[in-house]
């Protein structure tokens, strides 16, 4: 499957630490190499710019406008809300958001250029929620991870007109496609505008639905797959916010809760790296690198049967000689 039909499918892939997204790409995707994310983001068949939940996420060219179109308004009202009344009005952003544009056109940015001519503007600015920007490769890829190159959308992509209303319903599709059948509250969550926005929306859409244990609507599209539960699930890697970890993402039963402080908590602000067990998270694992040796450790929450662990260490060394392709040799611990 090409990558940007595959970030479709998933609703886009965040992209806070910039590795995750070709940890979760290699994961899902047959014959998947660390260059190929990176050809497309170079080639434009990829996109990373500051999307759901005002997070870094990597979408594909076809999502980029819709789900800012979506997101946009909603990200403004809450910020006015915010911090409006104490620093900025919404006349005077939009004035500012026009003059950077202006300045901004016909090249790329650095991110320490744009903190000198804009100053404490540039958090609001740059958030996506008044200009488009796109995080520009090779800045936020594989080997180079700090996202600190900066394009107008407008530039780096041909621009699409799109309203609000076209964007939230592309949103929720978008969702339901990736972790339905769920609330309408949930797809809200992911995609960082207020529930009530979303009302109208599914409305409008022909949807199937169902009901939870507890009686409760869920949504889904009409020809979804609802795979029976004796399907295998075999083992899975996860890099650090991976979105199918967070909140809203409760209902597909990844994380456990009783292992999600393991996973999320004041210690680990970031959240770590994760594996999956029959579909559901059972520890975590990181690369251990010296001189020419790279290792893979694995670290169950629990203790997990003999056969389970042997498809781990399989899997888990396809990932490691993936993670570090330069090693002469490789061990999974």
């Amino acid at each position: 499957m090409p990558i940007g039909r595959a970030l479709q499918q998933v609703g886009g892939l965040q992209a806070q630490y910039a590795p995750s997204p070709y940890i979760r790409l290699w994961s899902m995707l047959h014959r998947f190499d660390l260059a190929d994310l990176t050809r497309a983001l170079e080639r434009r068949r990829a996109i990373q710019g500051t999307l759901m939940r005002s997070t870094i996420h990597v979408v594909s060219p076809r999502d980029y406008w819709l789900f800012a179109a979506g997101i946009g308004p909603s990200r403004q009202e809450w910020w006015l809300r915010t911090w409006g009344r104490r620093e900025h009005s919404a006349t005077e952003l939009d004035a500012v958001a026009g003059e950077v544009r202006v300045l901004l056109e016909g090249r790329t940015w650095q991110r320490k250029e744009l903190d000198a001519m804009l100053g404490g503007k540039l958090t609001t600015i740059s958030s996506g929620a008044w200009v488009e920007l796109i995080r520009v490769p090779p800045s936020g890829t594989w080997g180079r991870r700090r996202a600190d190159l900066f394009r107008l959308a407008s530039e780096w992509l041909e621009p699409e007109l799109a309203t609000e209303t076209d964007g939230l319903a592309h949103l929720l599709r978008r969702y339901l496609g990736a972790y339905g059948p769920a609330r309408l509250a949930d797809a809200a969550d992911w995609a960082g505008v207020a529930r009530a926005s979303l009302v109208p929306i599914a409305e409008r859409l022909v949807l199937r639905t169902h009901r939870d244990q507890d009686g409760k609507e869920l949504l889904d599209l009409p020809r979804a797959p609802l795979p029976p539960a004796d399907v295998p699930a075999p083992p899975r890697f996860l890099g650090a916010w991976d979105a199918a970890l967070l909140v809203h993402a409760r209902r597909t039963q990844i994380l456990p809760e009783r292992f999600r402080p393991l996973v999320f908590s004041t210690k680990v602000p970031q959240s770590v790296a994760t594996f999956l067990v029959d579909g559901s998270v059972a520890g975590t694992w990181r690369v251990e690198r010296t001189a020419g040796k790279a290792t893979l450790r694995l670290e169950p929450f629990e203790p997990l049967p003999r056969a389970v662990l042997a498809e781990l260490r399989d899997e888990g060394e396809r990932l490691v000689r993936f993670h570090e392709p330069d090693a002469t040799s490789y061990a999974v611990r």
